[in-house]
């Protein structure tokens, strides 16, 4: 049976919970459980004495797939280009027959390394004959979530949470932004500057008034959190953050025709399903205010539309 939305949710939170502890051999191993228990043709191959692991961390016998970790705790461009060429000419010498993809797998939850990308395409170029494909953590999920939930919970060694239970499926790094949000909109001006409201966008997406309403006071002090992002040293956080809104997003989309729903699930993203103080509802307000701004969620009308499209078809 299908996950539910809240579970894969939660999967995601284990498993970024996950990548950010297990590096070389542990995430080579935690890849391999949860292989092995995706796919019963998996082959999970260790190093053995002085022959090693003869150019393979995993087969696949009826893909003819070979699998490759690259799980650093501080990933080096030089070192990650050298791991991919190194564990290419390895496979080929070793096991040229036995493969027709290379699938070189990752732990980096920012996406694609630019020296990865830089090294399949020459490898694609090189050995016309094989196929190549990258692995990381959105691929790692996609694998989990299509097993039986009592299977994900032994992998991830975990109990999914009870209906009753309160939770939150959010990244961590959006904590600190509530709390900051919480302080500032106490000490600012009792008129923020107005922020541009994207008409065409809230009536492209159907959201009632009330959410409308909402969301237009929230653009209202959306320049905090801009703030808040310029003053971070890592210059990613917004973007990792982005991302994983843009994705939770997308999946909720599919489950939910009512864009209320939608918004009611992404309130859930930021914040939880526990009772928030009024103050906290506005914050997380603003937070997703702000990602609607920036076209990380909800849809942007095309080119040619209008919302005399929508007034036409609701009079």
């Amino acid at each position: 049976m299908a996950l539910s939305i809240e579970d894969q949710c939660f999967v995601r939170a284990i498993l970024r919970r996950k990548l950010e502890e297990l590096f070389e051999n542990a995430f080579e191993q935690f890849f391999q459980s949860i292989m092995c228990a995706r796919y019963p043709d998996f082959i999970n191959v260790r190093t053995h004495g002085n022959i090693g692991d003869i150019g393979a961390d995993g087969l696949s016998l009826h893909d003819r797939k070979l699998y490759a970790c690259y799980g650093p705790q501080v990933p080096d461009a030089k070192e990650v280009r050298r791991k991919f060429r190194s564990d290419l000419q390895k496979g080929i010498d070793k096991r040229g027959g036995q493969f027709n993809t290379f699938v070189f797998v990752h732990n980096d939850l920012r996406g694609v390394h630019p020296e990865v990308s830089i090294a399949l395409n020459e490898a694609a170029v090189a050995y016309s004959k094989l196929r190549f494909q990258q692995m990381g953590p959105p691929q790692i999920h996609r694998e989990l979530c299509r097993l039986e939930r009592d299977v994900i919970a032994d992998v991830l060694c975990c109990e999914f949470p009870a209906v009753d239970r309160v939770w939150r499926v959010g990244p961590n790094d959006l904590e600190p932004l509530l709390a900051h949000l919480v302080a500032q909109r106490r000490n600012a001006s009792a008129q923020p500057l107005a922020r541009e409201v994207p008409p065409d966008k809230l009536d492209y997406n159907r959201l009632g008034p009330e959410d409308r309403d909402e969301i237009v006071q929230a653009m209202r002090y959306t320049p905090l959190l801009e703030d808040y992002y310029q003053s971070r040293t890592d210059v990613t956080e917004r973007d990792e953050v982005a991302q994983g809104f843009n994705s939770y997003y997308r999946e909720v989309k599919a489950e939910y025709d009512d864009p209320g729903d939608v918004l009611w699930k992404l309130q859930e993203y930021v914040a939880g399903n526990a009772r928030r103080s009024r103050e906290q509802e506005r914050a997380v307000m603003v937070v997703l205010a702000y990602f609607f701004e920036t076209c990380d969620i909800f849809e942007e009308p095309p080119a040619n539309w209008t919302t005399s499209a929508v007034q036409g078809v609701s009079g």
